[in-house]
Formats: C-alpha cells, structure tokens, sequence
C-alpha cells in the first residue's frame, strides 16, 4: 500500500455513511421527527460546538470524558464538540425561549464521543430525543413514554421492554441521611455505571445512611439483556492468578454463551508478559476458529 493512502484513512470508529445507508438513516430521521411533531414536539438545531463551561454545566463527569476539547482561535476559550444534545435543548429553552407554561422541543443530530460507548460501536452517533419543560407532573413522563414506544414501532423494532429510573427515588431514598452532596454524587455515579461492588462499599463507608436505604439502592435488578454479551469471547485464565480467583469464573458462561475458556498452568496476573507466544499462539487459534 503505498504511504499517502494512509492520509485517507478515517480515525478508528468513525466512518463514511454510503448512499443506501444514507438514505435508510434519513427516512428513519424524518419518521420519528414527524412522530414528534404529531405530538406538539417543535425541532430545534443547537450546534455541534460550544464553550466547554455551557456544554456540560449540569451535567456528570462521565460526559465530560466523552467530550473532545479543543481551543477557540479567536477567543482563546476552551470549545466543546457536544457528547450529548440534552444539556443544550435544556439551555435554549432556560435562556432563548424561556416560556411560560409547556415548552415541547425535539433533535436529531450528530453527537461525537471519545470513546465509543459499547464494542463496535461508532464514535459519531446520531442521537434522536424529545424533552418536554414545564410541568413536574407523570402526565410528562407518561407522555414521553408512550412517544417513545410509538417511534420505536415505527421504525420497526420489537418486542419492546421499558425499563424505566427517575433520580427522584434516589434522592427521596436519601432524604434522610445525613451525607454529603459529593457521597450523594459518588453514589449516583455508582447507579448510573451498574456498578453493584462500588455501591455497595460506597454504602458500608457511610453508617449515616439508613439500612432500609442501603436495602432499596441496592435492590436495582438489571434485565439479563443488559448484563449478558452475545460477542464471541475469548478468555485465558492463569491458574497462578492471585489477584483473579478461580471462583470468577463459575457461572461466567450464562452470561457468554460463546465463551471459549482456556486454562494456562504455571501462568499469574501478568500472562501476557509471561507467555506472550502462548497468547499470540490462542489469539490467532481462536480468530481463525471464526
């Protein structure tokens, strides 16, 4: 391959979109953002670059990892390719419609992560969403869901099961406990991630927070869907490994069901340093297995 045909090449997960895909892509955007409309939801286009202060002012730490940073040459100022679309409908409707009663707003555009957020995923997704401002009651949520359900029919996706959080039940459920708003911050995180250990040691370290609290943070069950990988998966295990015990293992292949698991003897933590031919050598057997 001669060496200028490299200057053509896309960074990893990020890729053209062709002319069939393209025009399914677009039918499927103008289907649910006339689903929207039907519903009173009017479209608004922020831009794709904003100050970094303003893209993630409310927003969680983990957004601003996803977010690529750059520096304005007129300015100075630090700029932000947005990660997510949410925050800035949120800022038009606080500071440039600021309306009274109901506002409903829709998009539908690009968002750019750092890192994709799942194995072959791309890092330049088009993200679809309808917010709706204005009034706290379930009549919202309701209505939000049922569009969701209707778009998602009709783009042709089922069966369909709505899992559905509210950081309300978090903050009522600690209401009472006297802990501080960074704990509370850790302890959101830790829910938002599915991180059932973190939780779990996040709420040993804390006596304030009451057991029966304690109980209900932890009692979030997460669909096997969520939890199971449909990827062909590939593990060497050291059988000298002190820092993994053996017992990970037990019951790994319910949620792999294409688990290819092999046992390397006289090999610890640090088996690829210690026998990388070995690696190399199963690597290459499992990939050409298909």
């Amino acid at each position: 391959m001669p060496a200028w045909s490299s200057s053509w090449q896309l960074p990893d997960q990020i890729a053209d979109v062709l002319p069939s895909e393209a025009r399914h892509i677009e039918e499927l955007r103008r289907l649910l953002l006339d689903s929207a409309r039907v519903y009173g939801y009017e479209l608004v286009m922020p831009p794709l670059l904003e100050h970094l202060e303003s893209l993630l002012t409310g927003t969680g730490e983990a957004l601003g990892l996803q977010t690529f940073k750059l520096v304005d040459q007129l300015s100075g100022r630090t700029l932000g390719l947005r990660a997510d679309t949410t925050p800035q409908v949120a800022r038009i409707d606080a500071h440039l419609l600021n309306r009274d009663g109901v506002t409903r707003l829709c998009y539908c555009g690009p968002v750019l992560h750092t890192r994709a957020d799942r194995p072959h995923a791309t890092r330049e997704p088009l993200q679809f969403g309808a917010e709706i401002y204005g009034h706290a009651g379930l009549e919202a949520d309701l209505e939000v869901q049922c569009l969701a359900i209707e778009c998602l029919r009709a783009a042709g996706l089922g069966p369909l099961q709505l899992d559905m959080a509210d950081v309300r039940i978090v903050s009522a459920v600690l209401a009472d406990a006297a802990i501080s708003r960074a704990m509370v911050g850790r302890i959101h995180a830790a829910l938002a991630a599915k991180d059932a250990p973190e939780l779990a040691q996040l709420l040993h370290q804390q006596p304030a927070v009451p057991a029966r609290a304690a109980q209900a943070l932890q009692a979030v069950q997460l669909p096997d869907a969520l939890v199971t990988s449909r990827v062909p998966t590939t593990v060497l295990w050291g059988e000298g490994d002190h820092a993994l015990l053996p017992c990970l293992l037990d019951g790994l292949d319910r949620w792999v069901p294409d688990l290819r698991l092999t046992r390397v003897p006289q090999a610890s933590h640090w088996i690829v340093h210690e026998q990388p031919e070995r690696v190399v050598e199963e690597i290459r057997r499992n990939l050409s297995a298909g």
